[in-house]
């Protein structure tokens, strides 16, 4: 399997030519198929795409993580480019999903939705676990063994004139099984890294996990690079990650850069962030 980082917070030093965005947007080939995780913020994953020499008109299936709009901001372009490949994602709410801070910073965080109702047929909505395609499944209903992160206290759903904090009904996990084992990516685990590596390990007993990818959402305030929760805090998290004996770990983008180093701290070589630019072969 072949895993290509169309676009992250950060980018391969030697890849100037791309553009780097607050965002994430994964190209996955294996076997015959392929497939997109995630469309960023903008259209720059098509154009990093490009660059790289992908074919975003191949793509076989798309799959979007969340409703947040630095993971389906660039639904639009991808709509535009290919015009075969269904979009799979969670059902989308009545609110709408609000970034608020201290009531100084409120700041609409969900998807246009503009594509959804222009193109509907394109879009094939998820309520339960299920395979969609052979080897590849989508899990939703997730374990709640493990505390959710720290900064989803930002995270709100605002619907006419009150709000609520976002419970995530809206997130999914994606599973790819291959050759016996299993490659698991998110998009920011607001409902908790840990979680959602404890469900794949439930449904799938036996079968190791070669392979992690996605945000874990240790970011506190992004403005002031900030991060949620203590330092012991997020080495728990990576002693537990331990434990799943994972073989390979790449996170980036809302895991933040102090998140990281903590992890790394732990983690060591089994931990590679990810960057815009990046092919991973795992």
């Amino acid at each position: 399997m072949k895993v290509t980082v169309l676009t992250e917070d950060s980018r391969s030093s030697d890849r100037s030519d791309l553009v780097a965005e607050p965002g994430l947007s994964l190209h996955i080939e294996y076997d015959d198929r392929r497939i997109l995780f995630d469309t960023g913020v903008t259209g720059a994953f098509a154009q990093n795409a490009e660059r790289l020499g992908i074919d975003i008109r191949e793509v076989d299936l798309a799959i979007i993580s969340h409703h947040h709009f630095d993971h389906g901001g660039g639904l639009a372009r991808f709509l535009e480019v290919n015009s075969k490949a269904p979009v799979i994602m969670r059902r989308r709410g009545s609110g709408g999903h609000t970034f608020s801070v201290f009531g100084i910073i409120n700041r609409y965080v969900g998807l246009d939705h503009k594509p959804f109702e222009e193109v509907p047929s394109r879009f094939q909505f998820v309520d339960q676990s299920v395979e969609v395609s052979p080897g590849v499944f989508i899990l939703t209903e997730l374990e709640e063994k493990y505390p959710r992160p720290k900064g989803n206290r930002w995270l709100f759903v605002k619907e006419g004139g009150s709000r609520s904090p976002d419970t995530f009904e809206h997130e999914l996990t994606l599973a790819i099984r291959e050759k016996g084992e299993l490659v698991v990516i998110t998009g920011c685990s607001h409902r908790g890294i840990l979680n959602m590596v404890d469900t794949v390990a439930q449904r799938f007993q036996g079968i190791p996990i070669k392979a992690l990818f996605g945000g874990f959402h240790l970011i506190g305030l992004p403005m002031l690079n900030t991060m949620a929760g203590s330092k012991r805090e997020v080495e728990d998290i990576a002693r537990t990650l331990r434990k799943y004996d994972i073989g390979r770990i790449y996170t980036g983008h809302c895991t933040g850069p102090k998140g990281y180093r903590v992890l790394k701290g732990v983690l060591g070589d089994q931990l590679e962030l990810l960057q815009t630019g990046s092919r991973l072969e795992v």
